[in-house]
């Protein structure tokens, strides 16, 4: 029996999943934001401004949504005073599932984390509290925020987690860490990941240090509706991407089938070393692949790359789930 990784219904809506305006340190008014977007082809903006819960219902219409979500941190001692360049932090982006429900209190009280640097449980504590109170949970930009492995393995509760953050990417090539999911994967965490901008707009669009366009998310869901995108976006009914499309993923029985945009190569990782691909001969490009899982594989995620280097990352699908 075929089964369908990403829906056979629905459309694919493009979206941001990490800005910020002018109310906290980005450039642009929320509608500012969303005009400068739409233009771009996005459907979705997630307004995830620094401890500033917003929702922005007023700009949500037929052809666009305002996610309200915002961005808190839990940041490590300085070892040296007035220096955060050397300082380790967590960045955790919230989207909130139902903002109709108790809108005015979040807007007022947007729950912030009381937590110290490296005490991984209470972080994991708030993070189930925030998703008994309906917000979805991301791991940001870990390469950016100096995090290694033990800063990271043992969180949980995360709906996904940042695989590319184009902000970062510009500011010291810190934006593509693919490893760090792998590595969240393999200590038996289950979480989707994510290409977002993480936008400031610091600069012109016609720059090139303009921190938008760089990192998307494709939602595919029945309708451009707050409720249809956010069950889309708990279920992984997405993939990300800083270029390329994929267009279909199916598996039927051990055979998994990628279609996609013209790209050099498709890759599949697993959660040991054995890997899939498929490449392209020098100065061609391929656009379906299909390759026979062992079924030992424990987990599997496709990356699309293209001939300037973009990615489409699928999330992992874990064959206990789909076999």
């Amino acid at each position: 029996m075929k089964k369908y990784l990403l829906p056979q219904e629905g459309l694919f809506y493009k979206a941001n999943l990490h800005a910020h305006t002018t109310l906290s340190d980005g450039k642009l008014t929320p509608e500012g934001l969303k005009a400068f977007y739409q233009s771009h082809g996005y459907s979705i903006v997630a307004y995830t401004d620094h401890r500033r819960y917003a929702y922005h219902k007023e700009l949500c219409d037929e052809n666009f949504l305002a996610l309200a979500a915002y961005e808190v941190d839990i940041n490590e001692w300085p070892k040296r005073p007035g220096d955060f360049s050397h300082v380790k932090t967590y960045h955790i982006n919230l989207y909130d599932c139902n903002p109709e429900q108790d809108a005015e209190e979040k807007r007022q009280r947007s729950p912030l984390p009381e937590r110290r640097y490296g005490d991984t449980d209470s972080i994991n504590r708030f993070v189930e509290e925030m998703r008994a109170a309906g917000f979805l949970a991301c791991y940001n930009h870990p390469y950016w925020s100096l995090q290694t492995y033990e800063d990271y393995k043992d969180l949980r509760g995360f709906f996904a987690m940042e695989i590319y953050n184009h902000g970062c990417e510009i500011d010291g090539l810190f934006g593509y860490h693919p490893q760090a999911y792998d590595e969240m994967l393999r200590t038996g965490a289950r979480l989707f990941c994510l290409a977002t901008d993480d936008n400031h707009n610091a600069h012109p669009a016609d720059s090139p240090l303009c921190d938008s366009f760089g990192g998307f998310v494709m939602v595919k869901a029945p309708a451009l509706r707050y409720g249809d995108v956010m069950e889309a976006l708990k279920a992984g009914h997405f993939y990300s991407s800083t270029g390329p499309a994929i267009e279909e993923l199916t598996l039927e029985d051990k055979t998994l089938r990628v279609r996609c945009s013209p790209v050099e190569k498709i890759y599949v990782i697993t959660e040991g070393r054995r890997c899939y691909y498929q490449v392209a001969r020098p100065g061609e490009t391929i656009a379906e692949a299909e390759f026979t899982l062992r079924g030992d594989e424990g987990y599997f995620r496709i990356d699309c790359r293209d001939g300037a280097g973009r990615h489409a990352y699928s999330n992992a699908y874990f064959l206990d789930q789909w076999l």
